[in-house]
């Protein structure tokens, strides 16, 4: 694939061979990123209490209040951070048995999760 680029006026244009790659993602602005943590019916309430405290090192009222907000609304956001922070912490909490994955903040996501982790 041959892709041709027009720099500007007062450059010359060059040809460039190989495969052509968006440069979207790389003058993206750094969004936020949400850890969810879904509810299971594998996991005790009180141990999933118990990784919010150790890993993330919350309070213990806030790490039952976002194990409560796992149980009742089935969800809660407990961390976010840069994209990179929030998988490391998804891969820990699988590592613990938790059921985590990693989306997009909205800005209105609901969760009650401001904390960025001990970790991250």
């Amino acid at each position: 694939m041959t892709l041709s680029v027009a720099l500007g006026p007062d450059t010359q244009e060059s040809t460039q061979t190989g495969t052509a790659a968006s440069t979207d993602v790389l003058t993206a602005p750094d969004i936020p990123w949400n850890l969810v943590i879904w509810n299971d019916p594998v996991n005790l309430m009180s141990y999933v209490s118990y990784v919010f405290r150790s890993y993330f090192g919350y309070s213990e009222a806030k790490a039952n209040k976002l194990m409560l907000e796992v149980h009742k609304k089935g969800r809660s956001i407990v961390a976010h951070g840069s994209k990179e922070q929030v998988e490391q912490h998804a891969v820990a909490m699988h590592g613990y048995g938790l059921w985590a994955t990693v989306e997009k903040a909205t800005g209105d996501s609901g969760g009650s999760g401001k904390g960025k982790g001990k970790r991250g």
